[in-house]
């Protein structure tokens, strides 16, 4: 991979460590609810089915919102109806 070395790697992996999630979004696409963790300026950083393990794991103690149709998710949520986005759960995650 470009010549690098797996102490290069891990080197450029500390640089640029991955950004951490700060909302998880619980929300229906194309009839099947789904987990989306975005980042704290709304880019996507994973997708996973809404039903697994994780969610339960990440939700516990918080009380999510209803404010998916809010303008600052108009570009992270741009594939989804109005109704999906009134009816998406946010939770905000510790940062």
């Amino acid at each position: 991979m470009l010549g690098l070395r797996d102490h290069d790697l891990d080197r450029l992996r500390r640089m640029h460590p991955n950004p951490p999630a700060r909302y998880l979004v619980l929300i229906e696409s194309g009839g099947a609810m789904v987990a989306r963790l975005f980042d704290v300026q709304r880019r996507l950083l994973a997708e996973f089915d809404a039903g697994s393990e994780e969610v339960g794991m990440m939700t516990e103690g918080l009380q999510p919102v209803r404010e998916a149709h809010r303008p600052e998710w108009d570009a992270a949520l741009a594939g989804h109806s109005s109704s999906e986005r009134e009816a998406a759960l946010i939770y905000a995650l510790e940062p």
